[in-house]
C-alpha cells in the first residue's frame, strides 16, 4: 500500500513524497515521487554520505553559486538571467534543494513527460510493455539493433538528431562555463526525445568542481574517455591518473554526438585486440582506441559504413577529426562544447528535405549544391527546388566591404530569425526567437516574406514593408536590413 511521508529540507521546509514498494534505484540513490509528480525525492545507497561535510559542500555550490537554474539574483549562477534560467531549467534535470530528514538525499524536478516511454513504442508487444514508463535513453535510438525494434515515429528524422546534439552541446558548454564538469556524460545520464528533437542532462549531483570537489564516478563504458581508463589501476592521488574533468567531458560529448548524427559508436569496428572480450573492451576503448573513421588507419573500419562525417559538411567533419584522431589520446586537442555548439547551428542552416517520401531520415545536410543528392537513399534534390541565401556582414570599420557571414539552404515554410539578419548574433541561450522572414514557394516561384524587419530592401533599393516579399532569382543581392548590422543576401539558385 502507498504511503505518504514527508521530507525535510536543509532551510527546514517539509515537501510530501509517496513511498511505494521497490524504488527505482541506480547506482548511488534510489528515488520516490511527489504526490503530483512533479519532483523526486532521492535519497542515497549509503545513508552515511551524509556525514561527508565534502558531498555537502558540493552539493550545496551546486544547488547555489553554479546553478544554471537559477538567477544570480536568487542566488544561482554568476551573470544568469531569468530568461535564461528558464531556458536552461530545460536543458538539466537540476537538483533543487538537499534533504536532511528522515534520510540525507536532494530533491530534483521530476522529468517531463515526453523522456518516458508511452504505450505502443515498439513494434513487439512484450517489449513495449517492458518500455513503458521507463526513461528514453539514446542508446534504443543510436543503436542499429535496438532501434529496428522500435516504431518508426518514436526514432524521430536526421533534423531532430541536429537539433538534439545542439541542444546538448549548449547544455555542456553552459555547464563548463560555470567550471563544472559532469563526470559520467553518457547515453544514461542524457534522456532524449526523437521525436521533438529534445535532451535533458541528469544526475547533476555529481558534477565535479576541478580542484575543489574531487570525481566520484569514473563514468560508463563506451564513453569513458581513454587517458582515463589507461591509468584505472593507478592511486589516487597519483599525479600520472587522469580523473574526471571537462575534458573527459569532451570525449563522451563527441561520442554522443557523433551516434546521434551516425547511429554508430565512434570507436567499436572490426578489430579484435584480444581473444578476452574484457581485455579487448579495455583496449579498444582505452590504449589501443581507434576512430571508425580514421582517414590514415582503416584497420578499425566496418565494411558497411555507409553514410560518413563528411556526408554531414565540412564543419562537423573537422570537429569529428579533432575529436577522434587528434584529440583521441590528446585530451587538449578536443573541440569544446562551444565550437561544437557553433558547427551544429551551421550545419542546421544547410539541412535540406529530401523529397524521396520513402527515405528514414526525411533531412540530409545540403553543403555542395554542385552535388545535391541524400547520403541516406541517393535521392537527387530538384533543380528548382536548389535555392540557398549567402549571408554576407559589412567589414567593421570599412563601408561597403563584405565579408562571409554563412550561408542558409532555403525549403517551403522556413522561418528567418534575428541571426539570418543582423551580425553579430548567435542563437544562443540569450537571443530573441521571434521570426523575423520567411521562405515561402509561391506557384512555382520562392519568395522570401517580411514578417517583422524594419529596413528590408529589394534589389532594386525599394524598402519592402512588413507583409511583402522579395522574390529569390539567381544572382539577386539585397539587404536584410538598411540597420548597421543588417546582412546583405546573395541569391544562389541551383547551382554552387
Amino acid at each position: 500500500m502507498d504511503r505518504t511521508k514527508e521530507a525535510t529540507l536543509a532551510d527546514g521546509t517539509k515537501l510530501p513524497y509517496v513511498v511505494k514498494r521497490n524504488p527505482p534505484r541506480g547506482g548511488m540513490k534510489y528515488t520516490y515521487f511527489s504526490p503530483d509528480k512533479s519532483y523526486v525525492v532521492q535519497f542515497f545507497n549509503r545513508p552515511e554520505m551524509g556525514r561527508d561535510p565534502n558531498l555537502r559542500r558540493r552539493l550545496e555550490a551546486i544547488i547555489g553559486k553554479y546553478n544554471p537554474t537559477l538567477s544570480e539574483e536568487k542566488g544561482g549562477a554568476r551573470g544568469n538571467s531569468e530568461a535564461m534560467a528558464a531556458y536552461f531549467s530545460g536543458k538539466f534535470c537540476w537538483p533543487k534543494a538537499i534533504v536532511t530528514k528522515p534520510e540525507f538525499g536532494i530533491v530534483c524536478p521530476a522529468y517531463p513527460s515526453n523522456y518516458f516511454f508511452s504505450d505502443d513504442v515498439s513494434i513487439l508487444p512484450q517489449l513495449s510493455s517492458e518500455l513503458k514508463g521507463k526513461d528514453k535513453k539514446s542508446k534504443w535510438f543510436t543503436s542499429a539493433k535496438l532501434r529496428r525494434y522500435m516504431r518508426e515515429e518514436e526514432l524521430g528524422d536526421f533534423r531532430s538528431m541536429v537539433q538534439m546534439s545542439i541542444s546538448l552541446a549548449r547544455a555542456i558548454r553552459r555547464m563548463h562555463q560555470a567550471g563544472l564538469a559532469h563526470s559520467d556524460l553518457s547515453c544514461n545520464n542524457v534522456l532524449v526525445d526523437p521525436i521533438t528533437g529534445s535532451c535533458v542532462v541528469i544526475d547533476i549531483d555529481s558534477l565535479v568542481v576541478p580542484g575543489v570537489y574531487p570525481p566520484e564516478v569514473i563514468g560508463t563504458n563506451g564513453y569513458i574517455a581513454p587517458e582515463v581508463l589507461e591509468s584505472m589501476s593507478l592511486p589516487f592521488g597519483d599525479a600520472k591518473r587522469s580523473l574526471p574533468c571537462a575534458y573527459t567531458d569532451l570525449h563522451a560529448l563527441a561520442v554522443l554526438i557523433y551516434e546521434y548524427l551516425m547511429l554508430r559508436h565512434p570507436l567499436r569496428g572490426p578489430k579484435c585486440y584480444s581473444n578476452d572480450p574484457s581485455e579487448d573492451d579495455y583496449l579498444s576503448m582505452g590504449p589501443k582506441a581507434l576512430f571508425v573513421e580514421n582517414p590514415k588507419d582503416r584497420s578499425n573500419r566496418p565494411g558497411d559504413l555507409g553514410v560518413t562525417i563528411y556526408d554531414h559538411g565540412p564543419e562537423l567533419a573537422k570537429l569529428f577529426l579533432r575529436a577522434f584522431v587528434d584529440g583521441l589520446h590528446n585530451p587538449g586537442e578536443r573541440p569544446a562544447a562551444m565550437e561544437w555548439e557553433k558547427a551544429l547551428v551551421k550545419t542546421w542552416d544547410l539541412l535540406h528535405p529530401c523529397e524521396n517520401p520513402d527515405c528514414a531520415a526525411r533531412w540530409f545536410v545540403l553543403y555542395d549544391m554542385k552535388k545535391p543528392a541524400c547520403p541516406f537513399c541517393g535521392h537527387k534534390v530538384s533543380p528548382d527546388n536548389l535555392v540557398r541565401l549567402r549571408l554576407k556582414s559589412q567589414a567593421r570599420g570599412r563601408s561597403g566591404q563584405w565579408v562571409d557571414a554563412g550561408q542558409v539552404n532555403v525549403y517551403h515554410n522556413m522561418p528567418l530569425f534575428k541571426w539570418h539578419v543582423f551580425s553579430r548574433c548567435f542563437p544562443d541561450e540569450k537571443t530573441d526567437r521571434g521570426m523575423m522572414a520567411y521562405v515561402c514557394k509561391h506557384q512555382g516561384q520562392w519568395l522570401m516574406v517580411n514578417h517583422n524587419i524594419q529596413g528590408m530592401t529589394s534589389p532594386g533599393g525599394s524598402l519592402v514593408p512588413v507583409g511583402r516579399a522579395v522574390l529569390l532569382r539567381d544572382g539577386a543581392v539585397f539587404r536584410a536590413s538598411t540597420e548597421e548590422r543588417g546582412l546583405l543576401i546573395e541569391v544562389v539558385c541551383g547551382k554552387g
